[in-house]
């Protein structure tokens, strides 16, 4: 396909020249510089290797608009700092969590004290690190530390270690966040609904294993 264009692009040049009227001495300039592109063409690239459709390097991930509507109802979904979370959400949904983290990162060097970015960025951090590394985890201690009385920043801590299948670490922190929320708040049902579902997990999953220990152990 590539000698095809090539061919094609040299005869739509001699038809331009045709049709502009230009003097015939000066096809001869022409033509060598198509020359040259076509030796460099030949040179640099693959003219013989089969095309294929590019793909992605990234995989696209999705981004759960649950709990991008609790972390709104949490933060505040129209501020200055929340403009740069949801621009971090396009980008996770996208693949690209570390331009994610970048973004986050851009925002808060505007908004250095906000708990609304260092929230974020613990999130972002966690999505791009698949764990809770302790980067993830100093975003969302600092969190705690700017807002020691709000539940937003142990909540997405927690969901951060459900998420990385850490469901025992997550459970004193949405613990804290039930704890934290106020009682008229139209986000502290939910958490108490994903605290009570993990209860029950963690429940479950301790019987299984004591049921696994006791049937091993039998003679």
């Amino acid at each position: 396909m590539g000698w095809i264009v090539l061919a094609l692009v040299g005869i739509a040049a001699g038809f331009a020249l045709w049709i502009g009227g230009i003097a015939r001495p000066l096809w001869s300039f022409v033509g060598a510089a198509l020359m040259l592109g076509a030796a460099g063409y030949a040179l640099q690239s693959g003219p013989s290797l089969p095309g294929h459709p590019v793909e992605s390097f990234a995989e696209p991930i999705e981004v759960d608009p649950a709990m991008t509507q609790l972390r709104e109802s949490m933060l505040g979904a129209f501020t200055a700092d929340n403009a740069y979370l949801v621009a971090a959400d396009a980008m996770t949904r996208s693949g690209d969590t570390r331009s994610a983290v970048q973004a986050v990162l851009g925002g808060i060097k505007r908004y250095p004290k906000s708990l609304t970015l260092w929230t974020g960025l613990g999130t972002a951090l966690e999505q791009h690190d698949g764990t809770v590394s302790p980067a993830t985890l100093f975003a969302f201690q600092h969190a705690m530390y700017l807002a020691p009385q709000h539940p937003a920043p142990p909540f997405f801590l927690g969901l951060a270690y459900i998420r990385a299948g850490e469901y025992a670490k997550a459970r004193p922190y949405w613990a804290r966040a039930l704890a934290l929320a106020p009682a008229g708040a139209s986000y502290r049902q939910p958490i108490a609904d994903r605290l009570t579902a993990l209860d029950a997990y963690l429940a479950a999953a301790e019987q299984a294993q004591t049921q696994a220990a006791g049937a091993a152990s039998a003679p």
